[in-house]
């Protein structure tokens, strides 16, 4: 027990301090705990109250206890604090807790959940009280609770109003303490999952969440636990998968650490194997729309395997719908499958009413009749009857709804009960098999807590017939009572979890709807438990997917052990001969360039602590060369920016270890940089001493090779000079290396380095050399680089600035100074698959830059457009052509990043100068019967006007017999209701983004007679929410009945006898939310008093709508 106890106000809603509103007795015990202790809803496994007298109060000690007393098995006393416990005195209150006695030696793992009220009285009148209660849960971690400020210290001492007596009077006062010991049954009551472990306490482990993806969690959760399933996911062959690219693999791998993994699994694969972006993994999307997806996608990888008809066994079903006709022998039948059935919740008590209302028969007549083929319009019933059920059965609850008054989607969350067990044989058709059993057991609940625009999914799951329901939420897992898998999710007028109102709430008298309850259920055949549900094996698994798990998993422990080892270990990275030959820009290799990247060197993670001599023969053995033949020298970083090698690593020491070597001769950086010297041993020459021909005045000098007509600089070799020998002696050593004739006339330039700051290139970089100086007059030392190239004349050189390429290293240099590395990809990678590198000076222009892509693309450059990329790699808007931007305007390089900066780019069908200053539109023409006909894509200058895009429209379309010749250019408002006429002189450049739409004008329209009002038409399904098609405007006569109407508008919309019988009409008044007033033969539109809002609207299905893509898509 701590000497300073918390403040434990932190309990919120689940403590308060209560003044006594009437004279209830502390000695009445039963009634004094049932008026002031809340029922909390839980079982009591025990009720204690214990009273305790402090004696003398103003000389006790700042910290006493009670005795101890027992309740519910366990030992409790008072804790008593008199003069206050607040960690910010003044203390001006006195501090009660609850204490667990003796937490050192109750059992590891010990807990004690207590509901307690806490009550000081007068010693005499038990009636004079003040009280405080709380509930919480003991530990050893939180071994006492209560109330750090009780009560005022200086109230106990006075009489409060309409008291007679203080609470403490003449030094003493009463303590009581009431303690109900509640039961635990799923060993988590209030606990704080702190260091919970689900594996420990359930036997299983939850998903973590990516940021909206518990709804996914929920449906794994389910499917991991139905075992027939896994077992079938287990069995699609992905030994020569990819994880990344393979859903099945990916599933696979999610399943295998669900079973051995004592953490929550990561689902961050599996989601990329979907083909999914970071952004995805925030968007929540609907359970039963991704388990379709997912259903589909599994059930096509299974076809051919031995899981081959899993899905279909374990989730199909099947159903079939029917129209009979009531006054003649005609029936219309059509079976199909289902993998779920979708039930109402609205208005339905219960699961079983909700299966009714599934199957209820629907009349139909008046104007509802169904069309027989051949018969005509007939009265008829249609319905739907199951014919068979699946083992396991998906029941997606309707919580989501189109509310027309609000026309909006909202959650239902209206009470709906469903069982543990239910018989579904009453729902099957009279010839359908009832040989096997109809009864099911509930397996699964999926909860949806929150409203429409967000909230939480959870699965409730009986793993199988012995164990208990859990509750897989993310990446916690539970165990839960049969009341919260059930009654505190079936919705509705809900209490407050544990009992307990807020006190601002207490006087409320509506309770609120509960916003948790269930939204898909999942049963399992009674007969099919065992087999659905049959225990997993070690055999179950294949062997390739635990051998591939396993060896992932000892490589991440390996790298694991290798980040937290990682301080005792420096990186060497070693140049060579042979990387020096290939490398083309600054020093010996690229370490550091922010534009280009990083040379490709042989790099070796070396203790710090290890033996120089032990390294040294490492990296003899790496590169297959003599020990004895080999030297390091360390690369340092010069003043003039350049990292060049300083020293060999002397072999004097026997005990020099790496990091010796590293802080003495290389102490500016974190990691070593070497030089590999291989001694070259003449043909047929014995290997004597290397190096010993070096002595200290020969000098270690790397040569490169300016190729002028390739224009590359590379390196060529090194050699050792003597200090005093002449820079021109040189001369013949290239001519054998080259092996270029003799007297070769060769000019020589030292790259001294770059003077300045980057990216600005100052002169002095590289410089050409005095022929006859000796090496020590020109302040050449190891390490220098020297540039050769064959010497050019006046005329070459000239001609080779006209092609724009570099006469000399000077430069050449200046371009390896300004280059830069961008990668292109293809803006639209349905139209473009080529993705490649381009190299440019950063003082290129735009139409450099096209140029080069375009010779690249094999595309006129004037029909390319570029785009520059986001933080997240995407492209942004097009990049205006400027003819003075630079590349490094172009670029804006990101300085921290050493890889090639990204543009996207665009192959266009016309030239980027006409683009930006024509507007690009597509028109979709309706023509003069409001249907879709064609769409007509336009290029037009922007100055132009909406008359001119007319001109162009009538060129393209044919118009009909007897046309006005006019046409109506306009866009359709977002709720599908209205056209919004374009002004025929509104410039094209001045109208917003949006979808344009033309038709051609009837004569009614354009030349209507006095009395006729033109109205709004539009279509709809079933409700004026759901729009489709393009609205229209049509002429309303006076005193024309609507059957005549109906005629009119069947011939503007161009449809059959046979359709128009399946047409509704009605009038949408917007105004008021108004139903739908359907309209009969004898009604006259005209009559109505339009409103400007108010509508005529076609009630019909859309036969020209395509299916939409699922919300969902599921690439891997």
């Amino acid at each position: 027990m701590e000497d300073v106890v918390d403040e434990k106000a932190t309990a919120g809603p689940t403590m308060e301090v209560d003044e006594p509103a009437a004279p209830y007795s502390v000695l009445d015990y039963e009634s004094f705990a049932a008026k002031h202790m809340p029922d909390l809803g839980h079982e009591i496994a025990d009720f204690k109250h214990y009273s305790w007298r402090p004696a003398k109060w103003r000389t006790l000690d700042k910290k006493i206890t009670s005795s101890e007393f027992v309740c519910g098995g366990h030992k409790w006393r008072i804790l008593l604090f008199p003069t206050g416990n607040s960690n910010a005195p003044p203390n001006e209150a006195v501090s009660i807790y609850l204490d667990y006695a003796d937490p050192k030696g109750a059992p590891e793992g010990w807990h004690a959940c207590a509901q307690f009220a806490l009550v000081m009285h007068n010693p005499h009148d038990p009636t004079d009280y003040v009280v405080s209660h709380a509930h919480h849960r003991f530990t050893a971690e939180e071994c006492d609770w209560g109330f750090t400020r009780f009560h005022e210290l200086r109230k106990l001492y006075a009489s409060a109003d309409g008291v007679k007596r203080p609470i403490i009077e003449n030094d003493e006062t009463n303590i009581t303490v009431f303690v109900r010991v509640l039961v635990d049954p799923t060993g988590v009551l209030w606990h704080n999952f702190i260091h919970y472990d689900s594996k420990k306490e359930t036997g299983y482990v939850g998903l973590k969440n990516q940021g909206a993806t518990c709804y996914m969690n929920s449906l794994l959760q389910s499917l991991f636990c139905t075992s027939y399933f896994r077992k079938a996911v287990y069995q699609i062959p992905t030994q020569d998968d990819v994880p990344a690219e393979s859903v099945a693999l990916a599933l696979q791998r999610v399943f295998y650490n669900l079973q051995t993994s004592d953490q929550a699994v990561g689902t961050n694969e599996l989601t990329r194997s979907f083909g999914w972006k970071s952004l995805d993994s925030f968007m929540q999307h609907d359970v039963q729309e991704f388990n379709r997806v997912l259903q589909e996608k599994l059930e096509g990888k299974m076809k051919g395997t031995l899981a081959d008809g899993a899905i279909t066994k374990l989730f199909v079903g099947k159903m079939r719908s029917y129209v009979k006709c009531v006054n003649i022998d005609f029936v219309s039948t059509r079976s199909e499958d289902f993998y779920d059935i979708q039930l109402n919740v609205k208005g339905m008590r219960n699961l079983y009413d909700s299966f009714k209302d599934y199957i209820s028969v629907e009349t139909l007549d008046g104007d509802n009749k169904y069309f027989a083929e051949g018969l005509g319009l007939q009265d008829a019933k249609k319905g739907v009857i199951f014919q068979s059920f699946p083992d396991v059965l998906h029941l997606q609850l309707k919580r989501f709804e189109y509310d027309m008054q609000k026309d909006a989607m909202v959650k239902i969350n209206d009470r709906h009960e469903f069982p543990f067990e239910i018989n579904l044989e009453q729902f099957l058709d009279e010839s359908a098999d009832r040989s096997q059993t109809h009864i099911y057991h509930l397996h699964g609940v999926l909860v949806h807590s929150g409203d429409l625009h967000g909230g939480h999914y959870f699965a409730l799951i009986k793993p199988d017939k012995h164990t208990r329901w859990l509750k897989f939420d993310d990446d916690r897992v539970t165990a839960v009572t049969d009341k919260e898998v059930l009654e505190e999710n079936y919705g509705g007028e809900g209490n407050v979890p544990n009992g307990v109102l807020p006190v601002a709430q207490r006087n409320q008298v509506r309770a609120s709807k509960r916003m948790t309850n269930a939204y898909m259920l999942v049963y399992i055949r009674d007969s099919a438990v065992d087999s659905v549900l049959a225990p997993f094996t070690e055999k179950d698994t294949p062997p390739h997917l635990k051998q591939r798990l396993e060896d992932e998993r000892q490589q991440a422990e390996a790298k694991k052990r290798e980040r937290e080892e990682q301080h005792l270990y420096l990186t060497a990275k070693i140049i060579t001969d042979d990387s020096f030959s290939k490398h083309q820009g600054f020093d010996l290799a690229a370490f550091e360039d922010k534009t280009w990247p990083a040379s490709e060197l042989a790099t070796f993670r070396v203790l710090k602590q290890e033996l120089y001599s032990t390294f040294k023969g490492r990296v003899a053995n790496h590169f297959n060369v003599p020990e004895q033949q080999i030297r390091l020298w360390v690369l340092v970083n010069r003043q003039n920016k350049t990292v060049r090698p300083d020293i060999f690593v002397p072999e004097t020491e026997a005990t020099l270890n790496v990091e010796s070597v590293r802080n003495s001769m290389a102490a500016r950086q974190s990691d070593l940089r070497l030089y590999l010297d291989i001694w070259e041993i003449a043909p047929n020459k014995p290997i004597g001493q290397p190096f010993a021909d070096v002595a200290q005045n020969h000098i270690m000098i790397f040569l490169k090779y300016f190729d002028v007509q390739k224009q590359t600089l590379l390196g060529v070799c090194k050699v050792y000079m003597q200090r005093t020998a002449r820079v021109g002696d040189l001369s013949s050593v290239i001519c054998e290396k080259m092996r270029w004739a003799p007297q070769t006339p060769i000019k020589l330039y030292e790259a001294r380095g770059i003077l300045g700051n980057l990216p600005e290139i100052k002169p002095g970089m590289i410089e050409l050399m005095k022929a006859k100086t000796t090496f020590q007059q020109s302040e050449i030392q190891d390490g220098d680089i020297i540039c050769f190239q064959s010497d050019i004349t006046e005329k070459e050189a000239l001609d080779y600035e006209q092609q724009g390429l570099s006469p000399t290293p000077v430069q050449f240099y200046d371009f390896l100074m300004n280059r830069v590395l961008i990668n292109f990809k293809p803006r639209d990678e349905e139209k473009d698959k080529e993705e490649f590198d381009l190299t440019f000076h950063k003082k290129m222009n735009y139409e450099t830059l096209a140029q080069k892509v375009g010779e690249k693309l094999n595309h006129e450059p004037i029909k390319l457009r570029f785009f520059a990329s986001n933080a997240q790699g995407h492209p942004k808007g097009p990049l205006k052509r400027a003819l003075n931007q630079s590349v490094w305007d172009i670029i804006q390089p990101v300085y921290t990043m050493a890889q090639p900066s990204l543009l996207f780019y665009e192959r266009l069908d016309v030239s980027i100068i006409e683009l930006e200053t024509k507007r690009s539109l597509k028109v979709i023409w309706t023509g003069v019967h409001n249907k879709e006909e064609a769409t007509l894509p336009f290029l037009l200058p922007k100055t132009n006007m909406i008359h001119d895009l007319a001109d162009q429209i009538l060129k393209q379309v044919t118009l009909s017999a007897g046309s006005t010749n006019k046409i109506r250019v306009f866009e359709v408002t977002k709720d599908g209701k209205y056209q919004k006429e374009f002004n025929s002189s509104e410039m094209l450049g001045n109208l917003p983004e949006t979808e344009f739409y033309a038709e051609e004008i009837p004569r009614e329209e354009l030349e209507p007679a006095s009395e006729d009002k033109i109205i709004n038409v539009f279509h709809y399904t079933r409700e004026p929410a759901r729009s489709h098609g393009v609205p229209f405007k049509f002429a309303a006569k006076p005193g024309e009945k609507f059957t005549d109407t109906k005629k009119r508008i069947q011939e503007r919309i161009g449809v059959s006898d046979k359709d128009i019988t399946k047409y509704r009409f009605a009038l949408i008044q917007i105004v008021g939310f108004k139903q739908p007033t359907y309209l009969e033969d004898d009604d006259v539109v005209y009559e109505h008093k339009f409103a400007p809002e108010d509508v005529l609207g076609l009630d019909h299905v859309d036969k020209t709508r395509v299916p939409e893509s699922k919300g969902i898509n599921i690439k891997g």
